[in-house]
């Protein structure tokens, strides 16, 4: 294939992608926001305090939250302790005619249980990639190789399915074969464009907007099949259609890059 070719898959699944965003956001994308928006945002102190005991926790939710979503707390399953505030109401005596405040005078431990200790009706979640990436996966390896990247996998950083780390890509194991290409296209699409640069200098969402049109190009251009996966992951980071237009001819020619060293090569093996 040569590489003028490569160059018009990439151009055509950026647009492609470009409309999908202007389209909206998936019903998908929208039930799994209404389902996320339920989950209270714990303080720094009570995420160290779920890391701690449970280091692979992702949602945790006490036990009457989770019968609302329909699952319930297996039996035998070992509580995360976590700190609730005590609250009560506190006259402004400066002010009488102003509304009582709320102040916290303690805090109590509260029970709360992980995704992973839970079953029954399943969470709403980000579409996934499906298909089967064959060939194409042990040349993604070969590429990001190529590039002075080393590639790891470990659990330890999940419940994210890969980190980049300029000059690292770790993976999470055990993902299906299509996640798997899906999320180091991802993260390789970081390292390509990001790696040299000033991160402070690029928002997160043009960072995260970049590397998933990135990925998708390279899962479409492949023959995975995509879904909505990849525009709700840009929207879930408030990525647009207009931001991906800006980013067009970074996204075009780093995944015209990728693609060149595993489709290309086919017609020389």
């Amino acid at each position: 294939m040569k590489s003028q070719e490569v160059q018009q898959i990439a151009t055509n699944a950026v647009t492609e992608l470009v409309a999908a965003l202007e389209a909206g956001r998936t019903e998908t994308l929208l039930r799994y926001l209404a389902a996320m928006g339920r989950f209270h945002r714990y303080s720094l102190h009570n995420l160290l305090l779920i890391a701690l005991q449970n280091p692979t926790a992702s949602y945790v939710a006490g036990f009457h939250t989770w019968k609302r979503f329909g699952r319930f707390v297996r039996k035998g399953e070992k509580a995360i302790y976590i700190l609730a505030p005590l609250v009560r109401k506190q006259e402004n005596r400066e002010t009488p005619e102003a509304d009582s405040d709320c102040a916290v005078f303690g805090f109590r431990a509260c029970a709360v249980f992980d995704y992973s200790q839970t079953e029954g009706k399943e969470m709403p979640t980000i579409g996934c990639i499906e298909g089967e990436p064959a060939e194409y996966q042990e040349r993604l390896c070969s590429f990001v190789t190529s590039q002075g990247i080393s590639l790891a996998f470990s659990e330890a950083i999940a419940p994210a399915r890969g980190i980049s780390e300029g000059g690292k890509i770790t993976l999470l194991p055990h993902l299906s074969p299509a996640e798997t290409f899906a999320t180091l296209a991802h993260e390789c699409g970081h390292e390509l464009l990001h790696r040299q640069a000033n991160l402070k200098e690029i928002p997160r969402r043009q960072r995260e907007t970049e590397a998933e049109a990135v990925a998708y190009v390279v899962c479409q251009a492949i023959g995975l099949q995509t879904g909505t996966a990849c525009q709700d992951y840009i929207q879930l980071h408030r990525g647009d259609a207009a931001l991906l237009t800006e980013s067009l001819e970074r996204v075009r020619a780093t995944a015209s890059k990728i693609l060149t060293a595993i489709i290309a090569r086919q017609a020389a093996d």
